[in-house]
């Protein structure tokens, strides 16, 4: 017997969670896509991994290029965790006015996040209808001091009000 999927969404909804945005690059091509689903699974070697829906465009670019950026958003960055999310009717360039950097793979890296990953994947696994992307982080930067963006019942949230 199968779950329901709208049962587990429901009772995801209890599970409060830092907010991040993965980019990818590819011939010139970048996409990037609103994530919560990111674990740090290692330090020595340093590695995390991020689960990405297979029918995105993130996902393909992360998958044929190899690689991805991470950006940790910080609680004034709401409005670009729904930029990323897809909640913006009309935002097909989604780094249309947006300041990014880059470090070692060439993917973009939000300005104003409180920390940022270039990571090079290492390994995938099929996940229903995801891919684990397990990869190693070729370089870090804690960009800003501040508050993270949290996310919890469909809302944000400051951690003062947790």
């Amino acid at each position: 017997m199968t779950l329901d999927p709208e049962k587990l969404r429901a009772a995801m909804r209890a599970w409060s969670a830092g907010v991040t945005v993965v980019t990818a690059v590819h011939e010139g091509h970048k996409h990037g896509m609103t994530v919560n689903s990111f674990t740090s699974i290692s330090l020595e070697p340093a590695m995390i991994t991020i689960s990405l829906r297979v029918s995105t465009r993130t996902h393909e670019l992360v998958s044929k290029s190899g690689a991805f950026g991470l950006t940790i958003l910080s609680a004034e960055q709401s409005d670009i965790s729904n930029l990323f999310s897809g909640q913006v009717a009309g935002a097909e360039d989604r780094f249309a006015n947006l300041k990014t950097e880059t470090m070692v793979t060439g993917s973009p890296l939000i300005a104003g996040g409180l920390a940022w990953m270039d990571c090079r994947v290492v390994q995938t696994f099929d996940a229903g209808m995801n891919t684990l992307f397990i990869a190693e982080v070729l370089a870090a930067h804690e960009a800003n001091d501040g508050p993270p963006l949290i996310y919890h019942n469909r809302k944000y949230w400051n951690l003062s009000e947790i």
